[in-house]
């Protein structure tokens, strides 16, 4: 390609295929160009640069669409970085979601095995029971906006107001806030310059209980007697009811969501969810599922991959608030969860108690460094790891149990593959694997895996 080292703008190109999660791939000069936010057929034009080894076009413009696409209901969507697929039918969207992971395990040749249908979102519309909205502004010298970042922007925020995927309660308070600041003395938390104070707005809500929970995060540096926003939240007309109101102080430099110091201004710092039939306590920043009705189904096809026959005892690895260990509780003599997260760890246990489980241990540590100190030996390992995959030192490990079975869930289909891999290579097979949709419109996917091990 001509001049490699420099940026070539204003490139028209069509968008052959897809790749996980959302990257569409283009031919310019003989060379794959990789379009993230882009489908197949579309004609788009793109700025080309070279980037870790890859060509990466910036999109600039969609000349022309592709043939399937249909109009967004979203009025921000291809500014808002939130969705992916707004302009798509959800079947399309499912048909790529399911290509996408077939492509990344057909190149790591694992072997044959049963592909499942995939499971759709059980609903495509304000499934979330969780967002963190940034304060920022509408541009240079812009209002205050309230919402998601712009997408390829550092700075700008796109309100969500009106965002589909969450729920309407969540949406009103979204509204009552920003309104709220725009007539204060507040600015936004500005990253570079660092000044401002307005940063997040976490909100909970669970779906089948509608207990909410809003978080207001800004610097040390706020002044306003947050009364008054209480109470115009509280005036809400709601579908569900406000069990929390929330203030966390954050003054670290990173643009993330941390707790200098977390005061209560209303009611309680958690909501309780339920899940197939069990309670659940989520506090404000502990890990839960946040699609409360497709991790019902998630949970649902993890109890049927571990099958009706009693298991002695089952290991829980990577376990979190211990939601699954719970679940899987009834086929089992014994389960013990592991978890890195000492506050999730914390939350299993009280959670647990909350449903009077008496089986279940829970275990504060690094899988790496605490599967070593387990004496027992499972008969089935259900792992659940981050999005970058399990350590690979540790699946030398966690193979070297012996389990009968493994049920391998997984956020990220591209590390799931590697994983995947090494499990086949020392004496596992994949049975079958589904695909669980949980989180609609946007790139990404759950992956359930059932593996056996070789006799």
């Amino acid at each position: 390609m001509k001049n490699m080292g420099k940026k070539i703008s204003d490139v028209e190109i069509e968008i052959k295929s897809l790749e996980f999660p959302n990257k569409g791939i283009g031919i310019y000069e003989g060379k794959k160009i990789i379009v993230k936010n882009t489908i197949p057929g579309q004609i788009v034009k793109v700025d080309i640069k070279r980037k870790k080894g890859n060509f990466e076009g910036r999109l600039t413009e969609v000349v022309k669409k592709a043939d399937y696409e249909i109009e967004p209901k979203c009025r921000v969507f291809g500014l808002c970085g939130g969705c992916t697929y707004q302009n798509v039918e959800y079947e399309k969207e499912l048909e790529f979601k399911k290509n996408n992971v077939l492509k990344l395990l057909e190149n790591e040749n694992l072997g044959e095995y049963e592909f499942l249908k995939p499971e759709k979102c059980p609903s495509a519309i304000e499934y979330r029971n969780k967002m963190e909205f940034s304060f920022g502004d509408t541009g240079v010298d812009g209002d205050l906006s309230l919402g998601m970042r712009k997408r390829m922007s550092y700075y700008e925020v796109v309100n969500a107001n009106e965002c589909l995927i969450i729920h309407s309660d969540i949406r009103k308070v979204l509204s009552t806030v920003l309104d709220f600041f725009k007539s204060s003395n507040e600015t936004f938390y500005h990253k570079t310059k660092k000044i401002g104070t307005l940063r997040h707005l976490l909100v909970r809500r669970g779906f089948f209980t509608g207990e909410l929970m809003v978080n207001l995060v800004t610097t040390s540096s706020f002044k306003t007697d947050l009364k008054p926003l209480k109470d115009k939240i509280l005036s809400l007309e709601l579908d569900g009811n406000l069990t929390g109101f929330l203030h966390t102080i954050n003054d670290s430099v990173a643009d993330i969501v941390k707790a200098d110091e977390l005061r209560i201004i209303y009611g309680r710092d958690y909501i309780y969810e339920k899940l197939l039939g069990l309670k659940f306590k989520i506090s404000v920043f502990s890990f839960f599922q946040t699609n409360s009705q497709g991790a019902e189904v998630l949970y649902s096809i993890v109890k049927d991959f571990a099958g009706e026959k009693k298991n002695k005892i089952i290991f829980d690895l990577y376990c979190g608030t211990g939601t699954i260990a719970q679940i899987l509780s009834p086929m089992a003599e014994y389960v013990i969860g592991i978890e890195i997260v000492e506050e999730a760890v914390e939350a299993a246990k009280i959670n647990a108690k909350l449903n009077d489980i008496k089986n279940c241990q829970f275990i504060a540590g690094d899988v790496l460094k605490i599967v070593d100190s387990l004496v027992q030996k499972p008969d089935l390992i259900v792992l659940d790891p981050p999005r970058e995959g399990i350590h690979p030192k540790a699946i030398g490990r966690i193979i070297n149990f012996g389990a009968q079975r493994l049920i391998y869930i997984s956020c990220k289909a591209s590390s799931m593959a590697k994983d995947l891999k090494k499990f086949v290579d020392n004496g596992y097979k994949i049975e079958k694997m589904k695909c669980v949709d949980m989180f609609a419109r946007t790139g990404h996917v759950e992956t359930v895996v059932l593996m056996s091990k070789v006799k």
